[in-house]
Order: C-alpha cells, then structure tokens, then sequence
C-alpha cells in the first residue's frame, strides 16, 4: 500500500490521498466591471484538470478578502454574490471527480498594487495610476526600494480585516468549498504582522511574540467561528523568513523556532494542519532552493508539536513524494509547479507507487 494514496481524515472530512494540489495565483481574473475578481474558464479548466488528474485536495489560489486585499488587480476576490455564485461552478465540478474543493483567503498587505508577473515583471502600481492603489501594512514600511511606502493600519482598520477574513470564508462555504485556508505566508498581511523585520508597531499588535501574534490568532478565531466544526480549516506559513537562519544576515525575522511555538498556538485556536512554506518577507533574503528544501520545516513542526502538517516546495517525483509521507516527516504533500508541468501527476505517481487513483471514467480506456 501505498502511503501517499492513503485516505486521510480532517475532522469529519476524508481526502481520498495524501497529494494535494498547492494554491498558486493565476493573475487571470477581470480587473474591473461586473465579473471583477470571480473565477472564470481560466480557472475553471486550471483547477478542473487537476481533479480530474487525481489530486486529492484542490487548493484555489489566495482569493482576497477585499479589493485593497488582493495582489493585483487581476486576483481573484470572495467578497461578493457574483463571486460566490462563479465559484459554485468550480466547486462542483471538483467534487466531481472525487477532489475536495479548498480555497486559500489571503490580504497581500504592503505587497499589493502590482502588476502581472509577466508585465514589467511584476512590478509595483503607485497609488491613482490604472489598477493602482496605496497598500496597508502593520507598519510604514515598504517591501522594497520600488514599492510604495503602506499606510499604517489603524486598530479600527484591523478590526475590519479581521472581519473581512470572516466574510469571506462564509461566502466560502457557500460557494461549496469543504476546506478554508488562511494564508499567513509569504511575506503578506499576517506574514508581515508576524515578522519582526515587517512590523515595527509599539501597540498591542507588535513588539513581543505574543503582540505580533496577535492579528493571526484573530483572523483564525473569526474564520473558525462561522466555519462549520466538522470542516478542517489550515494555516499557511512561512516558517523563516530566511534572515536568522543565515549566520551572516544579522537582521531579525521569523524563525524555524517561532512557528513551533505557533503551531501550538494554531492548534488550540482550532486549526487541523499547518501548511509550511517559506520565505517571501525580505526580497533579498538568502535561499538556496533544492528538492524539497522546506520539508525540514515541516517535520519540525510535526516532530516537536504533533500538529499535522503539510510539506511543500520542490517535490516534483513520486518516491520523493512517497517518501517524504512513508517516513513521517509530513502527513501530507502540496505539488506546485510539477502540477503546472503535468496536471495528471498524481495519476503518473499511482502508476509508479503501484496504487490506485481515481479516474475519469472517460478516461478508462487508457487505464
């Protein structure tokens, strides 16, 4: 038997594997008019082909909680009826093919208002230009040189946000997805409450570890309490910002050692599994990618506090996949860029593993 393709159960909810599909933006939604920000063919058929590839769970990619939340203009949003109502097409054709349907809810904080990565390479849309806008951030600080400085939140704005992430994991469930994700990586809004290289605030929401802590411990209390108790809800990580961690780089940030002690925290807010990325707070932090260079985070987590976790990052071959849930070092995978190259992985993996997948019934004939 094959471990990766083992069911794996999350409250009431079981997933047919252990092979998930990672959320990753797609910068493909309409910037403007009626269909702003819901999911289109685009995503349809991007998420679609991976359900139909095998993939256990189907994370959407960061959906923002807000206009001001998003990236770019051209993310997706969950804040309206049109939204809720596109999703519900995605939702169902996942369920399908045997997939449970997951969505990230994200704020990009200071890291918003830009352009496509394929446009000028991403970068920056100052305040009154077209699709531009001035980010919020815990504190006045910008991401990098090119960005624009973010306009401190205010109490009042956090409490909004707070109730924004609410909102939409309500539309959430309503759109049909079984699964909500907070996404707390990456150097965006939670990340940057987080991080002490990001938030330079003396109030109650920066300074000590239990201040900085503060704002995502809210935002996961607000999503659990109008989510359904027997649907798992997850936190997505960065686990270092990569600045500690490198004995040359003197600047403080968030450590291996902080998200131990924060899986603990997560747990008793009510979160089933941590999704443990990386990176994303510095631009110019040193990480040095190989295969599955952030699994060591992952099995940290799950070694030190128990938490169910979820490794990510450069898994790219069935035995490696295998291996990484066989020895217990992650209870679950999430495949990136491999399900950009090959939607059907999952399929591929089964093959190699010897196990069994679903498939398409259209499909039979080449089983």
């Amino acid at each position: 038997m094959s471990a990766l393709f083992e069911p794996y159960t999350l409250r009431s909810l079981t997933i047919p594997n252990r092979l998930w599909m990672a959320p990753m933006c797609q910068y493909s939604a309409a910037p403007d008019g009626v269909e702003e920000g819901a999911p289109n063919d685009w995503h349809l058929q991007h998420l679609a082909a991976r359900a139909a590839g095998g993939a256990g769970l189907i994370l959407a990619e960061a959906t923002a909680v807000s206009p001001e939340g998003r990236i770019s203009a051209w993310d997706l949003g969950l804040w309206n009826d049109r939204q809720t109502e596109a999703f519900r097409r995605v939702t169902a054709f996942l369920k399908s093919q045997g997939s449970v349907p997951a969505i990230q809810i994200a704020h990009a904080g200071r890291k918003a208002s830009t352009q496509r990565p394929w446009v000028d390479r991403g970068a920056p849309i100052p305040p009154g230009e077209e699709h531009g806008w001035t980010p919020v951030a815990p504190s006045p600080v910008p991401f990098d040189s090119a960005s624009t400085v973010p306009q401190e939140l205010s109490v009042a704005g956090i409490d909004e946000i707070v109730e924004q992430f609410a909102a939409t994991a309500r539309r959430a469930l309503a759109a049909g997805f079984e699964v909500v994700e907070v996404h707390g990586a990456h150097g965006y809004l939670i990340n940057q409450f987080l991080s002490p290289h990001s938030n330079r605030r003396t109030d109650e929401y920066g300074g000590s570890y239990e201040n900085r802590t503060r704002f995502a411990l809210r935002v996961v209390d607000a999503v659990r309490e109008v989510w359904p108790r027997e649907l798992p809800v997850l936190f997505r990580i960065s686990a270092t910002d990569w600045l500690s961690e490198n004995e040359e780089d003197a600047r403080e940030g968030w450590t291996a050692e902080d998200t131990v002690r924060f899986a603990a925290d997560l747990v008793a807010h009510g979160v089933d599994l941590l999704d443990t990325s990386t990176g994303g707070s510095a631009p110019d932090a040193r990480i040095v990618p190989s295969p599955g260079f952030q699994v060591g985070f992952a099995e940290q987590v799950k070694k030190e506090t128990g938490m169910p976790v979820g490794a990510v990052g450069l898994i790219t071959e069935p035995r490696q996949a295998e291996e990484i849930v066989a020895a217990g070092r992650a209870d679950v995978v999430l495949i990136g860029r491999e399900l950009l190259r090959d939607p059907y992985f999952a399929r591929r993996a089964a093959r190699e593993l010897s196990a069994d997948v679903a498939v398409p019934v259209q499909y039979l004939r080449a089983v």
